[in-house]
Protein backbone atom coordinates (compact mmCIF):
# COMPACT_ATOMS: atom_id res chain seq x y z
CA UNK A 1 0.00 0.00 0.00
CA UNK A 2 1.29 3.68 -0.13
CA UNK A 3 -0.12 6.54 1.14
CA UNK A 4 -0.22 10.38 -0.21
CA UNK A 5 -0.67 13.38 2.50
CA UNK A 6 -2.58 16.17 1.29
CA UNK A 7 -3.46 19.18 3.81
CA UNK A 8 -6.95 21.20 3.28
CA UNK A 9 -6.77 23.88 5.78
CA UNK A 10 -6.61 22.23 9.39
CA UNK A 11 -7.67 18.78 7.33
CA UNK A 12 -4.75 16.22 6.78
CA UNK A 13 -5.96 13.88 3.75
CA UNK A 14 -4.41 10.72 2.78
CA UNK A 15 -4.53 9.04 -0.49
CA UNK A 16 -4.31 5.03 0.40
CA UNK A 17 -3.74 2.74 -3.35
CA UNK A 18 -3.11 -0.81 -3.18
CA UNK A 19 -4.00 -3.16 -0.64
CA UNK A 20 -4.48 -2.50 3.17
CA UNK A 21 -3.47 -6.06 3.87
CA UNK A 22 -1.72 -7.89 6.68
CA UNK A 23 1.90 -7.11 5.83
CA UNK A 24 1.18 -5.01 3.05
CA UNK A 25 0.13 -1.64 4.44
CA UNK A 26 -1.70 -2.04 7.77
CA UNK A 27 1.09 -1.08 9.81
CA UNK A 28 2.29 2.45 7.33
CA UNK A 29 -1.89 3.31 8.10
CA UNK A 30 -1.30 3.19 11.69
CA UNK A 31 2.24 4.64 11.66
CA UNK A 32 1.29 7.81 9.57
CA UNK A 33 -2.02 8.22 11.81
CA UNK A 34 0.41 8.33 14.85
CA UNK A 35 2.63 11.08 13.47
CA UNK A 36 0.12 13.16 12.67
CA UNK A 37 -1.18 12.76 15.90
CA UNK A 38 1.99 13.58 17.40
CA UNK A 39 1.95 16.53 15.09
CA UNK A 40 -1.26 17.76 16.78
CA UNK A 41 -3.17 17.13 13.29
CA UNK A 42 -6.61 15.24 14.39
CA UNK A 43 -8.61 16.06 11.35
CA UNK A 44 -8.25 13.37 9.09
CA UNK A 45 -10.19 12.14 5.79
CA UNK A 46 -9.19 9.13 4.23
CA UNK A 47 -9.31 8.08 0.68
CA UNK A 48 -10.17 5.11 -0.50
CA UNK A 49 -10.75 5.17 -3.72
CA UNK A 50 -7.80 3.07 -5.03
CA UNK A 51 -7.65 0.55 -2.40
CA UNK A 52 -8.15 -2.59 -4.06
CA UNK A 53 -8.09 -4.65 -1.70
CA UNK A 54 -9.02 -4.93 2.45
CA UNK A 55 -8.67 -7.91 4.83
CA UNK A 56 -9.38 -8.50 8.25
CA UNK A 57 -5.91 -6.69 9.33
CA UNK A 58 -6.74 -3.59 7.07
CA UNK A 59 -10.57 -3.59 8.84
CA UNK A 60 -8.79 -3.99 11.95
CA UNK A 61 -6.44 -1.19 11.25
CA UNK A 62 -9.35 1.31 10.01
CA UNK A 63 -11.03 0.78 13.53
CA UNK A 64 -7.81 1.05 15.23
CA UNK A 65 -7.10 4.61 13.62
CA UNK A 66 -10.94 5.64 14.07
CA UNK A 67 -10.59 5.04 17.82
CA UNK A 68 -7.23 6.41 17.95
CA UNK A 69 -7.77 9.50 16.87
CA UNK A 70 -11.45 9.63 18.41
CA UNK A 71 -10.00 9.69 21.90
CA UNK A 72 -7.68 11.98 21.24
CA UNK A 73 -10.85 14.66 20.81
CA UNK A 74 -10.17 13.99 16.70
CA UNK A 75 -12.28 12.76 13.32
CA UNK A 76 -11.61 10.54 10.72
CA UNK A 77 -13.46 10.46 7.84
CA UNK A 78 -13.46 8.45 4.85
CA UNK A 79 -14.25 8.87 1.23
CA UNK A 80 -14.14 7.61 -2.18
CA UNK A 81 -14.96 3.82 -1.29
CA UNK A 82 -15.05 1.14 -4.53
CA UNK A 83 -18.17 -1.18 -4.28
CA UNK A 84 -15.62 -3.77 -2.86
CA UNK A 85 -14.33 -2.24 -0.17
CA UNK A 86 -18.00 -0.54 0.67
CA UNK A 87 -19.29 -4.22 0.77
CA UNK A 88 -16.89 -5.72 3.05
CA UNK A 89 -17.10 -2.93 4.99
CA UNK A 90 -20.88 -3.18 5.11
CA UNK A 91 -21.40 -6.91 5.84
CA UNK A 92 -18.76 -6.74 8.77
CA UNK A 93 -20.67 -3.82 10.19
CA UNK A 94 -17.34 -1.68 10.26
CA UNK A 95 -19.36 1.18 8.07
CA UNK A 96 -21.44 2.30 11.05
CA UNK A 97 -18.42 3.05 12.93
CA UNK A 98 -17.31 5.55 10.14
CA UNK A 99 -18.74 9.26 8.52
CA UNK A 100 -18.72 7.67 5.06
CA UNK A 101 -18.66 10.32 2.44
CA UNK A 102 -19.12 10.25 -1.73
CA UNK A 103 -16.93 12.70 -2.27
CA UNK A 104 -14.27 14.35 -0.92
CA UNK A 105 -15.96 17.77 -0.60
CA UNK A 106 -18.64 16.81 1.22
CA UNK A 107 -16.39 14.73 3.67
CA UNK A 108 -14.12 17.84 4.05
CA UNK A 109 -17.50 19.93 4.58
CA UNK A 110 -18.62 17.89 7.14
CA UNK A 111 -15.39 18.83 9.44
CA UNK A 112 -16.75 22.16 9.53
CA UNK A 113 -20.24 20.83 9.98
CA UNK A 114 -19.29 18.49 12.93
CA UNK A 115 -16.83 21.31 14.44
CA UNK A 116 -20.06 23.72 15.09
CA UNK A 117 -22.73 20.84 16.16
Amino acid sequence: MQISERTEGTITILDLSGKLALGDGDGLLKDKVHSLMNQGRRQIALNLGQVAYVDSAGLGELVSVHNTVGKAGGQVKIFHLTKRVSDLLTITKVLMVFDVYNSEVEALQSFSTTATA
